[in-house]
């Protein structure tokens, strides 16, 4: 397979979906009464699915059919636009922003949607077949979303996150169309690994709060030192299992790396809210020490599946090595519940699992 480059529109692309993330990210700093109640977790991931999605959308197309020609760009350029107008419209408060909210999702998704029409007809074979599949059956969820604009209170949300869920699970149920397309399997992990860096900047901001919120003591300054390390650990894990221990000739639907990545994605927004959360001491003890450790759980599991499905045989991560992962996970997790301890004693374990975690299996 011919090896596909990242655009510097593709990268122009990415920066305008900082703020969007930026935006999901902070719903999480919302702490009422010592908790970070349900409704607003919830609303962090209802905001962040449509943002992964819609980028994950428009990232395939490029990655399949996408070439630095004046039609795509145009399509990209116009996609922008909508970008603008959804990453405007998040907020915690949905009814108020509901409509340009709408109006930017279906015009992101919309546009790609077309895309996939106006390329089908220049393929050929297994090609076209894909994309003329994808260009007729994403309106499906498109239009179901929609029709949420005929409706009113939770039936509303109801009805436009069952037509993004029909538009998330319809390449699933696709698969054994999509994989006699096979992706660009270097080109999709560069993509998604400069996402994940977008959301790694997330928590070099969060160091930056620290330092700005309060007067430089030595606790606040340690905190600070222990997240850098921390960061540079996820850093180290991520990317050079990512360039080093990959096989990126494997040819696939990428179906792993797309939806595990969801995961990823919103384990690192966590991360980023962690640290914040962590130093300014709001929330109780037990909820703080549960949402970091739920945390790094998710992140640890995600990173695991994805990689391991693209790593070479001896790269794989060994079971003796998962159970030793976990088990410093669970033991921090619960020495921590059992004895309390302050906040950079807390980030300093994140800080070792991570540093563990990156030698391990990088």
């Amino acid at each position: 397979m011919i090896e596909k480059k990242v655009t510097w529109l593709e990268l122009f692309y990415d920066l305008l979906f900082v703020a969007a993330v930026s935006k999901a990210s902070h719903v999480l700093l919302h702490v009422e009464h010592g908790t970070l109640s349900l409704e607003y977790v919830t609303k962090f991931v209802l905001i962040f699915v449509p943002i992964w999605w819609a980028w994950v959308g428009q990232t395939l197309f490029v990655n399949r059919y996408g070439q630095d020609i004046l039609s795509h760009r145009i399509f990209l350029i116009l996609q922008l636009f909508f970008v603008l107008i959804m990453t405007a419209s998040l907020s915690v408060d949905f009814d108020s922003y509901y409509v340009p909210f709408l109006v930017g999702y279906l015009g992101l998704r919309g546009m790609t949607a077309l895309q996939y029409l106006a390329v089908h007809k220049n393929e050929a074979d297994h090609k076209q077949m894909t994309a003329r599949y994808l260009g007729t059956r994403f309106w499906i969820g498109l239009t179901v979303s929609a029709l949420s604009l005929c409706f009113d209170s939770w039936i509303r949300y109801a009805v436009l996150y069952a037509g993004i869920a029909i538009d998330i699970v319809l390449p699933l149920i696709s698969r054994r169309v999509l994989v006699k397309t096979p992706i660009h399997t270097h080109h999709l992990l560069e993509r998604f690994s400069l996402f994940a860096l977008i959301l790694l900047g997330e928590s070099v901001i969060s160091i930056l709060t620290v330092l700005q919120s309060s007067s430089w003591t030595w606790q606040s300054l340690l905190f600070a030192a222990i997240t850098f390390v921390l960061i540079i650990a996820v850093w180290w894990q991520y990317f050079d299992n990512l360039e080093k221990k990959v096989d990126k000739s494997v040819q696939t639907a990428g179906q792993t790396i797309i939806y595990g990545h969801l995961f990823i994605f919103l384990s690192m927004c966590m991360l980023a809210a962690s640290i914040q959360l962590l130093f300014l001491e709001q929330l109780e003890y037990g909820v703080m020490v549960s949402f970091v450790f739920a945390t790094i759980l998710l992140y640890f599991l995600s990173t695991s599946f994805v990689f391991n499905r693209y790593k070479r045989k001896h790269h794989k991560l060994k079971p003796s090595h998962f159970t030793l992962l976990l088990g410093i996970i669970g033991c921090f997790f619960v020495l921590d519940l059992l004895v309390p301890v302050p906040n950079y004693f807390i980030i300093g374990e994140v800080m070792a699992f991570f540093i563990a975690y990156a030698r391990v299996t990088a």
